[in-house]
């Protein structure tokens, strides 16, 4: 006779026997959190050293033309090293959404309880995330609001920040946003926007685009409204409030 494995039954003290296979299983279930945490430290520590050739947030959108029947979509991604990127572009960027970046660990809890206490009293809604958290979105997560992308956001987050200097998250980051509908990365977005490439960005065009981040696919960097002219001016006394692109100097 075969061998029967049982667990004991504290209640009724009768033996219920536990299949190989749902045995087998709950280990296999046991080891998720393991293979999780494995193979998403792996992915950020290997994006450290190669440049990523797509995002999940690009892959969403080819996948929202393809079946949304937008035949003449057309996605434009084209990676530019840092060196290759005028300074003023990431002194932009730090300057509109996260001037406390070159010394934050990837959270800016003075930042989130600024936006919890905005919203608490019904002001227009505003976010305190962080450069390094809107990469890990970006990169790695899909659109949307749930309790799961929030978490999986602060798990990306941290390995970003753990695993990666400053310098690799600012690069990464500028390359891999959106600043028009389809339009990812600094080279893509000069090039599309200013006819000219993203090393000989001016200060104000740098500012410019950061100006539309806040929703890209409505605001146009080349043909800016009376919104993004405003915000691009904010953002241009902000880089000059910060001391230039020697704030942003992270090597």
């Amino acid at each position: 006779m075969g061998r029967i494995d049982a667990d004991s039954n504290a209640a009724t003290g009768v033996a219920v026997a536990v299949p190989p296979k749902r045995r087998r299983w709950w280990r296999r279930l046991l080891w998720l959190p393991v293979w999780f945490v494995v193979f998403t430290v792996l992915q950020v520590l290997i994006l450290r050293f190669v440049d990523p050739p797509f995002s999940t947030m690009m892959a969403e959108r080819q996948m929202e033309a393809f079946f949304g029947g937008e035949d003449d979509f057309v996605l434009h991604y084209d990676w530019r090293d840092a060196d290759r990127i005028s300074k003023q572009l990431p002194l932009a960027l730090v300057a509109a959404e996260d001037q406390r970046f070159p010394t934050h660990n990837g959270f800016d809890f003075e930042a989130i309880e600024k936006a919890r206490t905005n919203n608490a009293k019904g002001r227009k809604v505003r976010g305190g995330s962080t450069i390094s958290q809107q990469l890990a979105k970006n990169l790695f997560l899909w659109r949307g609001r749930s309790w799961v992308r929030k978490a999986l956001e602060a798990w990306y987050t941290v390995l970003i920040e753990a695993l990666w200097p400053k310098a690799r998250i600012m690069e990464v980051y500028m390359n891999v946003i959106e600043y028009g509908d389809g339009v990812y990365g600094a080279q893509a977005a000069s090039r599309r926007f200013f006819g000219k490439d993203a090393s000989a960005l001016g200060s104000a065009e740098a500012a410019r685009l950061a100006a539309v981040l806040p929703n890209p696919r409505r605001y146009d960097a080349a043909k800016p409204g009376p919104y993004v002219q405003r915000r691009t001016r904010a953002i241009q006394r902000q880089m000059h409030a910060l001391g230039g692109p020697a704030y942003v100097a992270f090597d």
